[in-house]
């Protein structure tokens, strides 16, 4: 598996510079109307993931219990816990905006396709990847809110935890298990044209980008926050990354996982998810003036997963 430039990345950059050179679009109010945009966007999107899910894919997996509740603690404990300890360290050297970020990026749960994807590349455990992907994205539409309103309670800014339960179980859960009641009928379409969703998925989280990047540049959120505390996160990103790794290849060994468990365990435990969280933060987060700058760390973490583990499934699949 060679890692290859993706489109999806440079759409990214392309709707992140969109939004600084013409941002009245989707910005707050405007003719686009991004509240209704941004919550038909995340409707679709889970609606789409409701109807790829297969939950018979999971049996295979499914007693491998020791394998789960190291990826999900990994996920939703270590991760959160080290990103607590960045915010202290980080605290009044950079924009809040971009603390809050990057404990988000440590809240969210791990990505799916890439995950399994590169468990598959790797020759490791497959089923074991399936499960507890898909597990962790039903588990962070609980936990990550309940993280960022508890770390938001902390600095003086509660986020009201009720209607953004409300609006995730609306616009995130509803969508889901209706593509999920709809999968008997819809599974072979969606099989054959899998190709195409894709793209209407990613195009739609590009619209989602554009939309909470607008609000930030035209209420000149960036304005006095200099090149240097975005570089500053980039390293903290990579650095996270680089840590998270080490951790989780060192514990799955130390517990005696075999080698398939050992990758699933890496990818799963490592990984965060672009796909879900930047409808999340729409959600959690609402019409916040600095949500771009909130996004900006998944946006780094993202391609930086995808080139290094992308390089390492590549790696250990000729080993194997």
């Amino acid at each position: 598996m060679k890692f290859k430039p993706d489109w999806f990345l440079f759409g990214m950059i392309l709707a992140t510079a969109l939004a600084a050179l013409w941002p009245d679009p989707g910005a707050s109010g405007s003719w686009l109307h991004p509240e209704l945009v941004t919550k038909g966007g995340v409707a679709l999107i889970f609606f789409l993931h409701g109807l790829a899910l297969s939950f018979t894919a999971l049996r295979a997996g499914a007693l491998n219990w020791r394998l789960h509740v190291f990826v999900q603690l990994c996920t939703f404990v270590l991760f959160p816990l080290i990103g607590l300890l960045l915010n202290r360290v980080l605290g009044g050297r950079v924009a809040f905006e971009l603390t809050l970020g990057l404990f988000f990026l440590c809240a969210l749960p791990s990505t799916v396709s890439s995950s399994v994807a590169m468990t598959a590349a790797a020759h490791g455990n497959i089923a074991g990847a399936v499960f507890n992907a898909t597990l962790s994205s039903l588990i962070g539409i609980v936990v990550t809110p309940l993280w960022i309103a508890w770390v938001m309670k902390t600095t003086g800014e509660p986020v009201p935890i009720g209607p953004v339960i409300l609006d995730l179980l609306k616009w995130l859960v509803l969508p889901l298990a209706v593509g999920q009641a709809l999968r008997p009928w819809l599974a072979p379409w969606a099989a054959r044209h899998k190709s195409r969703i894709s793209v209407v998925d990613r195009l739609t989280i590009l619209m989602l980008v554009y939309t909470s990047m607008c609000d930030s540049f035209k209420q000149r959120v960036w304005s006095g926050h200099g090149s240097g505390q975005i570089v500053a996160i980039a390293l903290v990103c990579a650095a996270l990354f680089a840590l998270v790794m080490v951790l989780t290849a060192a514990a799955s060994r130390a517990l005696g996982f075999t080698r398939e468990d050992r990758i699933a365990a890496i990818f799963c435990g490592s990984k965060k998810t672009l796909a879900s969280g930047v409808p999340m933060a729409k959600l959690i987060f609402g019409a916040h003036p600095g949500l771009g700058m909130i996004l900006l760390p998944i946006m780094i973490y993202h391609p930086l997963q995808l080139i290094v583990c992308g390089v390492l499934a590549q790696r250990w699949g000729r080993e194997a």
